[in-house]
């Protein structure tokens, strides 16, 4: 059975970022849906993934507003499917002082008086607001304390722990830019001037065994893998569900590759949900891809 979290609340309170926590989370997510379109995406989700989760956001933005929202959900409530509604609110000064930073034109906001429009706006949602399983006031939240509230909230089993990717790369391809920690390996013996060593990749033993036999790769993994251990739990703290890890060499090819699986294996020894990848494999020649 499907498991819908309804987001809702007044503009500039943080649904978009609630929105996109419980996306991290494992959550079908969907922003602006017309809240009449609610038990067909309800009936789709529960004929592709029965334990599928789903999270909307519901607001005044969508046609028809929010009209007949509460009948909605009563609904479908009725027919013992889980809705939560998880609805947001903050003080009148701080969402003027947000839209202000911003910008942003209120939906409701015809004439610039952003203080009545958003009063009419609490007004349309209180239909909501009285059947609400959760209220937050995110007046003095951050964007990373509403994640990891709203996480810690929705999420269940695998969802609680960081998804890393450690991939190797070649800095002659250019940078990993969507890497949040890079490590640069190059100071260490290249395989790349071993003639016996050349045409293959680090993901063959012989070379991964040669950039590893010396001191200074040893050093530097026990000190990258130590240092990870001791960071990653401090990201999930944070709310961060995925992180991505560089380990970059010339050619992207032997001393990235090797370390990247050793940090790789390090990580899942120590219990955490690690993929390895290499980002310019492509660049090896066919022969060398072999593992």
């Amino acid at each position: 059975m499907a498991h819908v979290v309804l987001i809702t609340g007044v503009s500039g309170s943080g649904k978009t970022t609630a929105l996109r926590a419980l996306e991290d989370v494992g959550f079908v997510a969907m922003d602006n849906l017309p809240v009449v379109l609610l038990p067909d995406v309800v009936a789709l989700g529960r004929v592709s993934d029965q334990d599928g989760r789903i999270a909307v956001v519901v607001d005044v933005r969508a046609p028809h507003g929010v009209a007949n929202a509460g009948s909605v959900v009563d609904a479908l409530r009725e027919r013992d499917i889980p809705v939560d509604i998880l609805f947001l609110d903050a003080g009148t000064e701080r969402l003027l002082t947000r839209f202000q930073a911003t910008r942003r034109r209120h939906p409701l906001d015809a004439d610039g008086d952003l203080r009545s429009a958003l009063a009419r706006e609490r007004d349309a949602l209180d239909e909501l607001l009285q059947r609400a399983t959760l209220t937050l006031d995110t007046s003095t939240m951050t964007v990373h304390e509403l994640k990891r509230r709203v996480q810690d909230r929705y999420r269940t089993g695998s969802d609680q722990r960081l998804r890393v990717s450690v991939q190797s790369f070649g800095f002659k391809h250019g940078p990993l830019t969507e890497a949040d920690l890079v490590f640069d390996v190059r100071f260490l013996p290249n395989p790349h001037f071993e003639p016996d060593l050349r045409p293959s990749s680090g993901l063959s033993p012989d070379v991964s065994g040669w950039v590893l036999a010396h001191d200074d790769a040893g050093a530097f993994l026990e000190r990258v893998t130590r240092l990870l251990e001791w960071l990653l739990p401090r990201y999930e703290d944070e709310g961060k569900a995925y992180l991505t890890v560089g380990i970059g060499c010339t050619g992207g090819k032997h001393r990235s590759v090797a370390l990247s699986e050793a940090i790789g294996a390090a990580l899942r020894h120590a219990g955490f949900r690690v993929a390895v990848d290499h980002r310019d494999r492509e660049h090896w020649k066919p022969h060398d891809r072999r593992s």
